[in-house]
């Protein structure tokens, strides 16, 4: 049997996520929290400014548990959670909400989920575009 190993988020590879997100923040000129889970969707790194609005560091959180269980960007999946939406009545179907607003991605390495990562506290759209930016930050 063949077995393929991927080498899994390393606290080393959150806390780089979560700088790399910071600066885009910084450059974009919003203040934001950032939350990082491994594949297990334990907590590997968290940040939040004291500028930022208290709930930014929950809705980081849930962007990237949501990411993580749906192994999508949150973004890709507004209109899903909608009625009449694939996934209409997902959110109350498992034991921890799940955020459908843009801001949460999953990151991949060699092709398999390792983890995810949640910006929240700026628009959407600049969530999204910082999210983004960490993660390719990594690669």
């Amino acid at each position: 049997m063949r077995t393929t190993t991927v080498a899994p988020l390393t606290i080393e590879d959150a806390e780089l996520l979560v700088a790399t997100a910071r600066h885009a923040a910084e450059e974009a000129g919003v203040t934001v929290s950032v939350t990082v889970l491994d594949a297990g969707g334990h907590l590997l790194a968290f940040r939040r400014d004291d500028r930022a609005v208290l709930i930014s560091g929950e809705t980081s959180t849930r962007k990237a548990y949501t990411a993580l269980q749906l192994n999508a960007a949150t973004a890709d999946l507004v209109d899903a959670v909608q009625p009449g939406g694939l996934f209409h009545t997902l959110p109350t179907a498992l034991d921890r909400p799940l955020l459908f607003i843009a801001g949460g991605l999953p990151v991949h390495r060699d092709g398999r989920l390792i983890g995810a990562i949640g910006v929240g506290g700026g628009a959407p759209d600049q969530d999204h575009g910082i999210a983004t930016v960490a993660v390719q930050g990594l690669a």
